[in-house]
């Protein structure tokens, strides 16, 4: 289905706009610099973007989370909107790249948004994964999808196809959770570092690392892997990080529950737990 605009709605509620989930948090500094703007215009320049679903008319953000949140903390009524009739593969790239072409992000945020464009682009292009060929010594062995994917992506942000390339195979490795506990660090994660953790292939010591540079523990990610070899060279077990100990919980819930508990959880949430699989399937294809 083509994505289109809804002309008829040009201005909502700002009660009935849901937020969702985003692919980062909203950040003071920025919803502070859209209220002095608005300040000093006497307007916010810019509709927010958003989603109606025929499904029950809910309303979802897809670009302008910082807008939204001073919306809500100026407490307007309504505010100005782009409202469309689309699929989640669209939503997704709308708030991707709305956060690649207007925001100040961290190298972080850049890995985690591109590996996410990357997953949506061959979804939505799938002749460009099924081309499959290696490519030459230049490319180190890419796909002719990720060389494809990386060369429109570098087009469109006026950016270099190698810096693609490094920031999509350090989002590609990160979960949502993993950007979180790195987002928690007092110290900036650099690009050295996320191409660091893209080399690690053991899942225990990428967890490791990721928890040390979160704690603010070492300087750098080659650090953090040198803890973690000392670690093991002495015999020492590191304690479970968030992820682990989520899973933990998440699993003895699921033995202690009942067939009927069971179910009642699936009818709940079974939509979100096929969207997983599926993106999960997707990345082992």
């Amino acid at each position: 289905m083509a994505a289109k605009i809804i002309q008829s709605i040009t201005e909502l509620p700002v009660d009935d706009i849901q937020m969702g989930t985003r692919l980062r948090p909203v950040s003071k500094a920025g919803v502070e610099a859209i209220k002095a703007s608005i300040t000093e215009l006497g307007v916010m320049k810019d509709a927010i973007h958003v989603r109606k679903h025929k499904r029950g008319g809910k309303i979802e953000l897809l670009a302008g989370a910082h807008r939204l949140t001073v919306a809500q903390e100026l407490d307007w009524p309504t505010i100005k909107v782009v409202c469309w009739d689309c699929n989640d593969d669209f939503a997704r790239l709308m708030e991707i790249d709305d956060n690649l072409a207007g925001a100040d992000l961290t190298p972080l945020d850049t890995a985690v948004f591109l590996a996410e464009r990357k997953r949506v682009y061959e979804k939505l292009h799938p002749e460009a994964k099924q081309g499959g060929a290696r490519g030459n010594q230049h490319t180190g062995g890419w796909q002719t999808d990720t060389m494809s994917f990386c060369h429109a992506t570098a087009e469109k942000f006026g950016i270099s196809d190698r810096h693609v390339r490094r920031m999509v195979s350090a989002g590609s490795v990160l979960t949502g959770g993993d950007a979180h506990r790195l987002r928690s660090s007092g110290r900036p994660v650099t690009l050295n570092d996320l191409t660091e953790l893209a080399k690690i292939g053991d899942v225990s010591e990428r967890y490791r690392v990721i928890d040390l540079l979160a704690e603010g523990k070492v300087k750098s990610a080659k650090d953090a892997r040198k803890t973690w070899a000392s670690e093991q060279n002495r015999g020492v077990t590191p304690p479970m990080n968030n992820t682990e100990k989520t899973w933990q919980r998440l699993q003895d819930a699921w033995k202690r529950a009942s067939k009927a508990g069971r179910v009642t959880f699936l009818e709940e949430h079974g939509d979100e737990v096929q969207t997983l699989l599926d993106e999960i399937r997707e990345g082992q294809a």
